[in-house]
């Protein structure tokens, strides 16, 4: 080989600059070594769509603490869920809501009187159920029921009874739609779904069938799969509904589901991050619930008749969506977590938070200083790990410090009462202090006294809500602030049961035939609503009530249907439903409800801003599931509504409600074919109402435009520092922290380097009742103050000395 060796001085030079670029670009980050997130991110690379079925078992799985800080349902109302594990526990919802449901109908045959045919909903029913888990919720990408072998019974085939599918796997997930010839303009909608039978293949292709082990990826499967009890009847939780219809009948119905909450391993399995091969072919992370059925079916002899798992309810969302956590194992980190002390900040001055929204990239995190440090006088907030993972060598060993407070003050142990001067000073600052109303009235003030309208609303309870007035019991909007993003995730349960009825209505048609045995499926029964209902409130603990609200004569053989269910504790296995069509008083009737009214009125003419989503479907070619054939209507769509179009309510306080709370209700529509299916018309509405008392108040400044009516009402020193929320501390006040200002420092010895809320409204009440009292210390200290007083003690000794010499010398 020969060397070609440039003769011009511009050729060397030439060459000298592309070594020294070269040299330069790949010694720019010689300083960060290979780590626990490189290994999965080759992982992640290796396998893709064409390699997937020839790679080994092993390299379709990630580690099981490849996701870090599951959410555990025993934790969920006692410790706050952060913003980045808020759509895992959507998930797991999802799935116990799905579980709970299937759970109920599938039991629900024994509500109805015993005739020679099925109550089991049809294949189309389960497959827009699945579509809707997905296109309600945007970050979760498939759904799926999987039964078990001959455990499905299904009423889609004429002369069925009592028959089973030799497998049955319903499962929907997301498309992406860019190249897909519907969509002409070339963008990604996320509103087309892939809806297949996966238990429809030839009885030879074991690799297919996804109970089998050569499957691969059915990890999901073998978590509650196959149930083998042996006959036992005490082996399913039971769980007890009380039912009251339209006509004034009762009914105790007491199904078997999921287990408790308080049970272990829990309802919930999440499953290892893995591959989705040969389907949707991306990396995702499952969370999985069991279904619960009386099995075996129909013999006429309960005794012989037990309850077992039937299926699984499975829910999956993209592993690249999760964030991870890069910083040190500890206190808020207690693992396990793949991906700990991955974080590159200095830990000699700095400590490692997370952030939320990176997803698995490196740098979802800040470097914050450590108690006893400060930030540099010209840098304004903490560190930002995606710029110091970005940071060449020279940057990352200069930069990224905290610089060490000089003069550390000890906390005071002896308190003292304000002096007067003090006291008017403070009490000047927040005039609502001085005179303010109380009760009712807290609330319609210029300047809003929280703690006496914190007062009233704590006041109010099933006991003493007869003592108020009406008004008095609707609060104004603003005093509800948050609830939109707090309770994001109970509005999107709303919007998929909106979502389904909406697909079922516009897409089912019980009048179509088909070829074969194969009939269509039936309308929506009374029991197929009231367990979607219900499945809300078993399946997320924050809604205390849920109803299905159906518009006059559009439900089946019924002018009013309203099935509405709710809790009276919080943890509970006893729930009640009620139809509210029982309720026949013009004023009583679910259809005056304002938010009923409203939507309503909305949606009565015009659907153009309606989300259109696509289904490309394939059904089974027939009962034994030989191969999969598409929809008789293939594509086909939908119109529904998203969670943009529902509405919120004020929140009151209903003193002749079944549940006694100050509840905040959102409501959403749907819709489906008028009678000669020409266009929309609004069906109904579903609503979910949620109790205030536990949303998180923001006491922070906000813009002017921003519907807050505790904005502004924190006790941080406004020169020295400012306001930052904190969660978890719920409808109290408190719930913030003052950070130092930019150019300021904590000046105590403690472990934090904030001034607790909690600890300053505490403090500030005792300004109020004239005790004693330490607010007047809650201030940070100038930067680098004590190094100034040091400097100038220096100069005066020197100058001292000098004189001294002068004089000795003179």
């Amino acid at each position: 080989m020969v060397l070609f060796v440039p003769s011009t001085i511009l050729g060397r030079s030439y060459l000298l600059f592309v070594l020294v670029l070269i040299v330069g670009v790949f010694a720019q980050h010689e300083w960060q070594a290979r780590d626990a997130f490189d290994e999965i991110k080759i992982q992640f690379d290796k396998v893709n769509a064409d390699n997937c079925p020839i790679q080994h078992h092993s390299d379709l799985f990630m580690p099981l603490d490849a996701v870090s800080h599951k959410p555990d349902i025993k934790e969920v109302n006692v410790n706050p869920v952060f913003p980045n594990r808020t759509a895992l526990l959507h998930l797991q919802n999802m799935a116990l809501s799905r579980s709970f449901f299937w759970s109920y109908i599938l039991q629900s045959r024994f509500i109805r009187p015993a005739i020679n045919d099925t109550y089991d909903p049809g294949m189309m029913y389960y497959f827009l159920s699945t579509v809707a888990d997905v296109s309600a919720n945007p970050s979760i990408n498939a759904s799926a029921i999987y039964f078990a072998p001959n455990s499905s019974y299904s009423s889609s085939y004429r002369g069925f009874f009592n028959k089973t599918f030799p497998r049955f796997g319903p499962r929907t997930f997301r498309l992406d739609d860019f190249n897909d010839p519907i969509h002409l303009q070339k963008i990604s909608t996320w509103n087309t779904f892939d809806v297949q039978d996966l238990g429809a293949h030839h009885p030879d292709s074991i690799s297919k069938d996804y109970t089998h082990d050569l499957y691969k990826i059915n990890e999901w499967y073998r978590a509650w799969l196959p149930d083998n009890v042996a006959g036992r009847h005490d082996t399913k939780i039971t769980y007890q509904v009380e039912i009251r219809y339209a006509n004034n009948t009762n009914e105790t119905f007491t199904f078997h589901g999921p287990p408790g909450s308080e049970e272990i391993p829990g309802p919930i399995k999440f499953t290892r991050p893995y591959f989705d091969c040969g389907r949707s072919n991306k990396w995702l992370v499952a969370a999985v619930v069991p279904i619960a059925d009386i099995y075996p079916r129909h013999t006429q002899f309960r005794h012989i008749e037990y309850p077992k798992y039937t299926a699984v309810s499975v829910l999956e969302m993209d592993f690249e969506r999760i964030d991870i956590n890069q910083c040190p194992l500890g206190e808020g980190n207690k693992g396990p977590n793949h991906f700990a002390d991955t974080a590159r900040c200095k830990k000699e001055t700095t400590e490692c938070e997370p952030l939320h929204g990176w997803g698995f990239r490196r740098g979802g995190y800040q470097c914050r200083c450590k108690p006893g440090f400060r930030l540099p006088n010209t840098v304004r907030r903490p560190y930002l790990g995606e710029i110091v993972e970005r940071a060449s060598a020279e940057q990352y060993y200069n930069e990224y410090n905290c610089l060490k407070i000089g003069w550390i003050q000890k906390l005071p142990i002896q308190w003292e009462k304000a002096p007067y001067h003090i006291r008017e000073k403070y009490l000047d600052l927040h005039t609502e202090y001085r005179n303010y109303s109380t009760g009712a009235k807290a609330l319609h003030t210029e300047h809003l006294n929280i703690d006496q309208a914190l007062k009233y609303i704590h006041g109010v309870n099933y006991r003493t809500c007869k003592n108020f007035h009406p008004q008095d019991l609707i609060l104004r909007g603003d005093v509800s602030f948050g609830a939109k993003e707090q309770f994001e995730n109970e509005a999107k349960m709303a919007v998929r049961l909106a979502n389904f009825i909406s697909a079922f209505l516009q897409v089912s048609d019980p009048n179509e035939v088909y070829s074969g045995k194969r009939v269509a499926d039936k309308p929506l029964t009374e029991d197929q609503m009231i367990g979607e209902t219900l499945a809300i409130v078993l399946g997320d603990s924050k809604v205390w009530s849920a109803s299905t609200l159906w518009e006059r004569n559009k439900f089946t053989n019924r002018t009013y249907f309203g099935p509405y269910a709710y809790k009276t504790e919080l943890n509970t296995r006893k729930f009640k439903v009620e139809d509210l069509a029982r309720l026949n008083k013009t004023h009583e009737l679910y259809t005056e409800k304002k938010y009923f009214r409203f939507l309503k009125q909305r949606w009565n003419t015009n659907f153009d801003d309606l989300e259109t989503f696509y289904m490309k479907i394939k059904i089974r070619h027939n009962e034994t599931g030989e191969y999969q054939q598409k929809y008789e209507h293939y594509p086909n769509s939908y119109r529904a509504a998203n969670i943009k179009h529902g509405y919120w309510t004020q929140p009151q306080f209903d003193c002749n409600g079944y549940v006694k709370k100050w509840l905040i209700t959102y409501a959403v529509p749907f819709f489906g074919w008028d009678s000669l299916k020409v266009k929309l018309e609004f069906k109904g509405v579903v609503a979910v109402s949620m109790d205030m008392l536990q949303l998180d108040i923001n006491q922070c400044p906000d813009w002017y435009y921003e519907p807050n009516a505790y904005k502004g009402t924190h006790k941080c020193d406004e020169k020295t520092s400012y306001c930052v929320p904190i969660m978890g501390r719920g409808y109290e006040t408190g719930g913030y922290k003052c950070e130092c200002l930019q150019g300021y420092e904590y000046p105590f010895e403690d472990l934090i380097t904030y001034y607790d809320g909690q600890l300053v409204e505490a403090e500030y009440q005792n300004i109020v009742a004239d005790k004693e009292t330490r607010y007047d210390m809650f201030k940070c200290r100038l930067a680098g103050a004590s190094a100034l007083q040091s400097a100038l003690g220096l100069v005066i000794s020197l100058f001292g000395l000098t004189i001294t010499l002068l004089y000795r010398f003179s």
